[in-house]
């Protein structure tokens, strides 16, 4: 039996060049999500990166989902990129309470903390922000894109503050499999992923899910590559747990 659940999806929804493939001819703009819902079970916000989404906005996607869906959130830039990591209260703050309505209906994933390449790793800071956001309800994930920041010493600080290494490959960086949470988190950024990458991606999770809930997202591109991707490791995970 797995201890968590598989969650699959992509970073986003709102394409409707994923027609025909993903998406029926004739979907209308206002139910891609409620559709995308249908075959995937998660997906990564990245919206937020840049705005702060209003309640009615919030509502609506949750009224668009099952129960069982989730959604995780990029942190906002200001956070990641202009403050970087420092005297975040007020920002964390802000974003926490605009995703509120998520949390509260026990739809939450993970929130993603992608730093910008030319941030250098630096525990105390990491620790520092981690203490800032011990009081907030949600389970947060790190993308580092230096690899300064790939040691011991940084792995410790997330594990004491069960935050998960985002485990981010594409054709420029691969992250080290190391786990430091009760969660875990992938983001497949490759330009291409063969039969038996999937068939080893989907191996992978399922021996992750018996540590805890694992969260993947496929890349989103104009077509619906990674969005079929997801969906058929979704279909063939259900097939193996019936």
């Amino acid at each position: 039996m797995s201890a968590g659940n598989i969650f699959l999806g992509c970073s986003g929804w709102a394409y409707p060049s994923w027609k025909p493939d993903f998406y029926p001819p004739k979907q209308s703009p206002k139910k891609l999500l409620e559709f995308y819902a249908s075959r995937l079970n998660s997906v990564e916000v990245n919206y937020t990166f840049r705005s702060l989404p209003s309640e009615t906005t919030i509502n609506s996607w949750l009224a668009a989902t099952n129960e069982g869906f989730r959604f995780s959130f990029k942190a906002p830039q200001r956070i990641t990129h202009i403050l970087r990591l420092k005297n975040c209260s007020e920002s964390l703050g802000r974003f926490a309470n605009s995703i509120g309505p998520v949390a509260t209906a026990g739809r939450l994933g993970v929130v993603l903390f992608q730093l910008p390449p030319n941030m250098k790793a630096d525990a105390t800071v990491l620790k520092s922000f981690l203490e800032e956001a011990r009081h907030i309800n949600f389970r947060p994930t790190f993308e580092f894109r230096n690899v300064t920041w790939f040691s011991e010493p940084i792995y410790a600080v997330l594990r004491e503050h069960d935050a998960a290494l985002c485990i981010a490959e594409s054709d420029e960086l691969s992250t080290p499999a190391e786990m430091t949470a009760s969660f875990s988190c992938y983001r497949l950024r490759r330009a291409d992923y063969s039969a038996a990458d999937l068939a080893a991606i989907r191996d992978n999770l399922k021996a992750q899910a018996t540590r805890g809930d694992v969260f993947a997202y496929f890349k989103h591109e104009d077509d619906p590559t990674g969005a079929l991707q997801a969906a058929s490791l979704l279909e063939e995970l259900s097939r193996n747990e019936g």
